[in-house]
């Protein structure tokens, strides 16, 4: 009783101080500490390849949450969710064999042709429209970093992972009116999912530096931007994130150019303007209606 007590005060705590950040700044938040974790998930790739990255970044980030949030066993009814929601996560890291083929703000922007769409799709004033039109011209522009013809099959993991990414947008609404549950065990669900990729990486998965590396790729690049998503969701209407998160071309060709030294060409600098001005034009559109 006592366990059960602390935790309920720990979860009330954990929401109190999300309630007194603005909900845009936590996507913000999501945004820059994603792309700093998928760079340095790729700067990995020497030492486990792509696949080793995606089972240490899922495994370490499913045990976290679960332990940290130690969720109730999942109700019957909530498994489809928990399936759909861990089916759409581990789809998302599509964008690993993605950026082994592309530089890092590159694929960031091709798997932003997912939200991008979803904010389309959901649009319902002019404005919104508006936002989500500039930070396509940005999508445009930062996909064509050189003039050079991209690898198809990169293009085919990034959009993929884009289509993921735009599902587990409208799934992780759905799980945000809850206490946080569902994610912890979706996680764990699309950890389950990905081990079959465990055997292309081979030994490296069992060697020390490797496993403390992928435990800091983990936290840094999902269990720090889920929780952050989660507690924006509840506040934000999901065609408002998904255009807000235009932000992530940018912050990937950023951390592509401070941790792996990627650099792009002045387009890609004019694509930043585009899409952090749609990005603070959707943030303040909100706070209007409001």
């Amino acid at each position: 009783m006592a366990i059960r007590t602390d935790r309920r005060a720990m979860e009330r705590a954990d929401t109190g101080a999300a309630g007194r950040v603005p909900a845009p700044l936590l996507v913000l938040g999501s945004v820059v500490s994603i792309q700093a974790g998928q760079a340095c998930g790729k700067a990995m790739f020497g030492m486990a390849g792509a696949s080793g990255v995606i089972v240490l970044r899922l495994t370490f980030a499913a045990l976290v949450m679960l332990l940290v949030r130690r969720p109730r066993l999942p109700r019957r009814d909530s498994l489809g969710l928990i399936a759909g929601l861990g089916a759409a996560i581990a789809g998302m890291h599509l964008i690993y064999p993605a950026m082994e083929r592309l530089p890092v703000g590159v694929a960031s922007t091709l798997q932003f042709l997912g939200p991008l769409a979803l904010a389309l799709v959901r649009a319902r004033r002019w404005a919104d429209l508006l936002w989500a039109a500039l930070a396509g011209i940005g999508v445009l522009l930062l996909s064509r970093p050189s003039g050079a013809a991209l690898p198809p099959a990169g293009i085919a993991f990034a959009l993929a992972s884009g289509a993921c990414m735009a599902a587990y947008l409208v799934l992780n609404k759905r799980a945000g009116t809850t206490d946080g549950a569902p994610l912890a065990w979706a996680a764990a669900f699309a950890a389950l999912l990905v081990l079959l990729l465990a055997p292309a990486a081979g030994r490296a998965l069992l060697r020390p530096d490797v496993l403390l590396a992928g435990l800091g790729v983990a936290l840094l690049s999902a269990v720090v931007p889920w929780s952050l998503d989660l507690a924006a969701l509840r506040r934000l209407p999901d065609r408002v994130v998904a255009v807000m998160v235009s932000l992530e071309p940018a912050a990937g060709a950023a951390a592509g150019l401070v941790l792996l030294g990627e650099h792009l060409a002045w387009s890609a600098w004019l694509a930043i303007a585009c899409v952090s001005a749609a990005s603070a034009g959707a943030a303040l559109s909100h706070l209007h209606r409001r």
